[in-house]
């Protein structure tokens, strides 16, 4: 290779690839929904929703909630007996939504890699929709102890194996994918709403400190603090899935040439 090829590959290695952030634009385009007059549990369930997308989640109460209704709180009990079932509801509509999104599939149509970047774009959009919401999704008891979140129904879960083993994947490959898959994305996505204001517990210290103390001490943080603070999110979630799907790509080979 000529030496101007060479300083050609550095210089894509070292750019990152300017991926447009479509998962946040067509949150930020979405318009808000429309009120229901009558009291239904569907509509207590989008306004705990709304709530804890305009407060947070530790603001929550029944009171406050039928506060914003226009209701005394025991008028909610009568579709959603406790706070604890209700932050379960909650939950549910999350997950539902990503299976409402045009852009999912509930079965590959142009290969796994397709079906997979899919559904995780479909996640990410709804966790940027409701960032201060997401960590439920990951603490709220799932279906059964052994699914892992943000894929934590069991409608969700066969989908997503069923969809593997229809494109060769063998039983090993396909849970080992789906562990994979389900570590990848609320890793990434939970970082990812902690900037957008979730409370996600320890990694709230990943939140902006201008007064940040200490930083005299550590000059090599602080020269960098600027590069530091930029949100490369939309980037490092394209890049961090292409290269599990390649990841995927063998451990399905290898257990096909077993």
């Amino acid at each position: 290779m000529s030496d101007e090829g060479s300083d050609e590959a550095e210089d894509r290695a070292s750019s990152p690839v300017d991926y447009p952030d479509a998962d946040r634009a067509a949150v930020e385009d979405e318009p808000p929904p429309s009120a229901r007059v009558p009291l239904s549990r569907e509509r207590i369930v989008e306004a705990a929703l709304e709530f804890i997308d305009a407060n947070g989640l530790p603001g929550l109460t029944m009171r406050r909630l039928g506060e914003q209704l226009g209701v005394e709180a025991m008028a909610l009990y009568r579709y959603v007996p406790s706070k604890e079932e209700l932050l379960d509801a909650v939950v549910e509509y999350l997950v539902a939504g990503v299976r409402a999104d045009e852009v999912v599939l509930d079965a590959p149509q142009d290969g796994w890699q397709d079906f997979l970047q899919r559904l995780a774009h479909g996640v990410r959009r709804m966790a940027l929709a409701h960032p201060k919401a997401f960590p439920l999704v990951a603490s709220r008891p799932a279906e059964a102890p052994w699914l892992r979140p943000p894929l934590r129904s069991l409608e969700w879960v066969e989908t997503f194996l069923s969809g593997l083993l229809a494109e060769g994947f063998s039983d090993e490959a396909a849970l080992e994918g789906y562990r994979a898959y389900t570590s990848f994305l609320l890793g990434h996505l939970l970082l990812e709403v902690a900037v957008h204001g979730a409370d996600v517990g320890p990694l709230d210290v990943l939140d902006d400190q201008t007064g940040a103390p200490g930083l005299a001490d550590h000059p090599t943080v602080a020269r960098l603090r600027e590069p530091l603070s930029q949100d490369h999110s939309a980037v490092e979630f394209e890049e961090a899935l292409e290269a599990l799907l390649d990841r995927l790509a063998v451990t399905r080979n290898e257990h096909l040439t077993d």
